[in-house]
């Protein structure tokens, strides 16, 4: 049954060229109305240009930063060993490719972002609900950097400044310079947001790199202070390859998978500007696993030497670097964190929840505004808390997150490749009472596969430190295989309630 509210444009055509990629018909009017602005309309083809080494330099840029050298460097703090920890975020990278390549192919198909997206199968107006749970999580990941990319500032100037500034008045539990150093990484990046798309993507291409080099020098670093190489691989595990490693290595594994599980998502915000499919598919291949592995490897090898070299496991790179008294190495390090952390926050925690912020009121609110609302929010969040310890980083902040948007995945991926074969149609996507409004536009099959999936899948999670306890006790033996649950659930059933529904609505 789909709602009675009036058409807000007539219908247009699509044509679908020979590389199968799909626009609005040339001389045909574009989408107007509520539920569109030029932020949310279809890419045209001819500015679709995004390479393979285009997305191929996205993932390098976006996975050398501090928060995903902290993933690994945490796994080591937790008690595994350097073949442990790469072993664990390995897999995870290669698990959380697949959803990525099937969300991301209707990107440079039809040239629609994420939300956009969501509406074939939430709903015209039920895609806000993925997009805001979505954006929400991006909020969060946003202050985390930003709290990252202020402590290299604050940690780094202080070594340079003396203790004048690194031994500042406190509040709110820190030094104000602290805070000021939070503001202007935060002021940066709102400066950089501001300019767009095409800025981002030339940021992109020269950071990935940069990054790079300056990982592979703290490496050098390291391995010299130890006396070499041994020192960085040879630190035993704590927990050795038994009972206690499993029951440690299945949670850590979702939380791997939960780091990515929300560019798996919203990666369309990206492919949507892809040449051809062949370029975001080798592009993201090339650069999420590979590159995930090897900044895994050079993290927890320098993390590794910190114990042979300090005594203890200091997994946070810009402490670590702090720990050094050359001043050209300092700035260079200064520099490496504060580009890794632009690349990476800005790319994945500020393009899309900006879209995802325009998609709730597109006439009111734009791709700039969505972005400084993410800002606000992101301050709002406290992220100082998240960031606090390694195990409420992991396990709790990551495990949440992968367990809740895998049912968003899940849906996404039963809707468009299973039911819809792939084709949607522009112009519904955009249209109030066409196939995509289903009740009032709201698809509430949907909906309950979300709750129902999301239930299962952080239910019987463990939200320390923030709270204690876990919500459902008894759905505490799923609660480390979040992801998974809520991915496999919520497909299973968003599949079988649209399978019962009246053959008078259409899929295509």
């Amino acid at each position: 049954m789909t709602d009675t509210a009036p058409t807000a444009i007539p219908p247009t055509s699509q044509v679908t060229l020979a590389d199968g990629r799909v626009e609005i018909a040339p001389g045909s009017p574009p989408p107007s109305g509520p539920y569109a602005n030029e932020d949310l309309l279809p890419v045209p083809v001819e500015k679709r240009t995004w390479t393979t080494y285009n997305f191929s330099a996205l993932w390098v840029g976006m996975a050398h930063n501090t928060a995903s050298w902290t993933l690994a460097s945490g796994l080591i703090a937790v008690g595994m060993d350097w073949k442990q920890a790469v072993f664990t975020i390995a897999l995870a990278n290669l698990i959380v490719l697949v959803p990525m390549l099937l969300t991301g192919h209707a990107g440079p198909k039809y040239g629609i972002p994420f939300p956009v997206f969501a509406r074939a199968s939430f709903g015209i107006r039920g895609a806000n609900l993925p997009a805001v749970v979505r954006a929400l999580v991006a909020c969060g990941w946003f202050g985390i950097q930003t709290w990252i990319g202020g402590e290299a500032i604050y940690f780094l100037a202080g070594k340079l400044i003396g203790n004048g500034w690194s031994e500042a008045g406190r509040f709110g539990g820190h030094p104000w310079t602290m805070w000021l150093s939070f503001a202007i990484f935060w002021a940066l990046q709102v400066a950089i947001i501001y300019r767009g798309m095409e800025t981002i993507r030339r940021f992109e291409n020269w950071a990935a790199p940069f990054v790079l080099v300056g990982a592979l020098v703290m490496l050098i670093w390291m391995s010299n202070k130890a006396g070499g190489f041994g020192p960085l691989l040879d630190q035993p595990s704590k927990l050795g390859w038994g009972a206690d490693f499993w029951k440690l290595f299945w949670p850590s594994l979702m939380g791997m998978i939960g780091f990515w599980s929300t560019l798996s998502l919203n990666i369309p915000d990206f492919t949507r500007y892809g040449k051809s499919q062949k370029a975001q598919t080798w592009g993201q291949a090339l650069g999420l696993p590979t590159t995930m592995t090897l900044f895994a490897l050079l993290s927890v090898m320098v993390t590794s030497g910190s114990q042979a070299v300090y005594g203890e496991t200091i997994w946070d790179p810009v402490q670590l670097a702090a720990k050094t008294d050359n001043v050209v190495g300092l700035l260079f390090a200064l520099v490496t964190v504060l580009v890794a952390t632009l690349s990476v926050n800005i790319a994945a925690n500020l393009v899309s929840p900006a879209f995802d912020f325009s998609n709730i009121a597109p006439r009111r609110i734009s791709f700039r505004t969505g972005a400084l609302v993410t800002c606000v929010l992101g301050v709002l969040i406290f992220p100082w808390k998240l960031y606090s310890d390694p195990e409420g980083y992991i396990f709790t902040w990551l495990g949440l997150v992968g367990g809740l948007l895998g049912t968003v995945a899940g849906i996404l991926i039963a809707d468009y490749w299973i039911l819809r074969r792939g084709k949607l149609d522009l112009t519904d996507l955009y249209r109030t009472g066409g196939r995509y409004w289903y009740t009032a536009g709201w698809n509430w099959r949907a909906v309950v596969a979300f709750v129902v999936g999301g239930v299962l899948a952080v239910g019987g999670a463990s939200f320390a430190p923030l709270i204690d306890g876990r919500p459902v006790e008894a759905l505490e033996p799923l609660a480390d295989y979040g992801w998974a649950v809520g991915l496999g659930t919520s497909m299973a059933l968003y599949l079988a309630l649209m399978l019962l529904r009246g053959r008078d609505e259409a899929t295509v």
